[in-house]
């Protein structure tokens, strides 16, 4: 039997598992086993490798830097549950309504502002959807260019910091990285944080609003010229309610970037901030508490849930070579390390359409950063383009998870193709950043040498 075919066969049977429906951490653990019980009655497989899997749970039981994840999932929720989005989008809607394109530059900077205070993808785009969608198509934008800057905003949450996708790509990287360094021969390996991982996508994800904003007022001259708004700026009020989001930003984000706190520190500081500011728009009551510590618990288990099980499949792909096939199938690409990265950007990218983002970080880049990190690659730059590839698969027709959102809510206002026209323009934005970053690198590592 060729050494390549029962891992292939492993993932493939996973692939179609997922497609089937089947929930993804018991599909993980499930597949794996199974496979597990057949590859040892074959011959192929050594069981020793199961036996490994209690000490790899209990790794993740004391892994510190996860304790994050549910900091960051309540603050996101409490944040969601006080309507700050609601508040926010109407008060930049008031700056800059006199812009032919001042309601949708509005959505692309509370998209970003929401991203930088919660890094919840879905929440974004379902708020924006419902509050954002109505107000562009009555003003005469076009249902692509409005559908489009929503889904684009809400993706934010996915590449601005402090993101729970971050987070745990972060934890991944730190663990290939020392991998890698070992496999070299580096027996007292360097490290890379999440608090570095924040500091190389900081500078990528200010640039891909950036762009975004550019693209808007380009295309915003063809809209019709908006009304005077009859609502008077209050200049006081602006400054009232953004000083509360920015000031948490800076405490999170700001605490981790510069050492003061770690991840897990600054999420705490921040779910904290996140309850004090509900509690002073008046928001937070038992019943609001209720939900965001319920929502907190079920995002958290499922998270948890899918490590573990992905766990049990990094082990059982070892047990049958699949690492050492990956490695020395990119190791034997033409082009060496640049014809190895991009093969990699590539099935990451189609894995997007089928696989969560934490399915990825703890099924697909386990395997493959190890070995482009062992070709001299770096770890931050590695992870951000990782990051801002897995980003763009949230937009990408058809199985885009922010599409499936926005349909959700947008019911008759538009169509599927209108939602897939709309989204391409971003699509092609996020790819141009892909390339920028490609080509200077310095984009991603400038900042975390600069405040190291």
């Amino acid at each position: 039997m060729p050494e390549f075919l029962p891992p292939l066969l492993l993932f493939i049977a996973l692939l179609l598992a997922l497609m089937a429906g089947y929930p993804v951490a018991f599909t993980l653990a499930g597949v794996s086993l199974l496979a597990a019980a057949i590859g040892s009655m074959a011959g192929v497989f050594d069981p020793v490798f199961v036996n490994a899997f209690p000490n790899r749970v209990f790794g993740l039981m004391l892994n510190q830097t996860l304790v994050a994840v549910p900091a960051f999932v309540f603050m996101g929720s409490m944040l969601e549950r006080s309507k700050l989005a609601e508040d926010l989008l109407l008060t930049m809607e008031q700056v800059l309504g006199n812009a032919r394109s001042g309601l949708a530059l509005s959505v692309m900077l509370v998209g970003a502002l929401l991203a930088a205070s919660t890094g919840i993808v879905g929440a974004t785009v379902v708020t924006m959807g419902l509050l954002a969608l109505p107000s562009m198509l009555r003003r005469g934008y076009s249902p692509e260019l409005a559908s489009g800057s929503i889904c684009a905003a809400g993706t934010l949450g996915q590449i601005i910091p402090p993101s729970i996708a971050l987070v745990l790509l972060g934890d991944v990287m730190a663990n290939a990285y020392q991998q890698a360094q070992i496999r070299q021969g580096i027996f007292s390996p360097d490290t890379v944080s999440v608090g570095d991982l924040f500091a190389g996508a900081l500078v990528p994800g200010v640039l891909l609003v950036a762009l975004y904003c550019i693209y808007l007022m380009i295309f915003g001259n063809k809209l019709p010229k908006p009304v005077e708004s009859e609502a008077r700026l209050n200049a006081g009020k602006v400054v009232k309610l953004l000083a509360a989001p920015l000031l948490l930003i800076v405490l999170v984000l700001g605490s981790i970037l510069f050492g003061i706190a770690s991840p897990t520190e600054a999420a705490s500081v921040g779910a904290v901030g996140a309850t004090v500011m509900a509690a002073a728009r008046r928001k937070l009551n038992k019943s609001v508490l209720r939900e965001v510590i319920l929502r907190t618990a079920q995002v958290t288990s499922m998270v948890f849930m899918i490590l573990i099980a992905a766990a049990m499949f990094a082990l059982v792909f070892r047990g049958f070579g699949g690492d050492e096939v990956v490695r020395h199938a990119l190791e034997q690409l033409p082009g060496g390390v640049i014809s190895a990265m991009l093969v990699v950007m590539l099935v990451i990218f189609v894995l997007g359409f089928l696989l969560d983002f934490i399915e990825i970080t703890y099924v697909v880049v386990p395997i493959i950063a190890p070995i482009l990190l062992a070709m001299g690659l770096s770890p931050l730059w590695l992870g951000v383009m990782i990051a801002v590839n897995l980003q763009t698969s949230f937009l990408t027709p058809p199985f885009g998870f922010a599409l499936f959102y926005l349909r959700g809510v947008a019911g008759d206002q538009i169509t599927t193709g209108q939602l897939y026209r709309g989204v391409m323009p971003f699509i092609g934005i996020q790819l141009i950043l892909l390339v920028l970053l490609s080509v200077f690198p310095v984009l991603v590592t400038w900042l975390p040498a600069l405040i190291k």
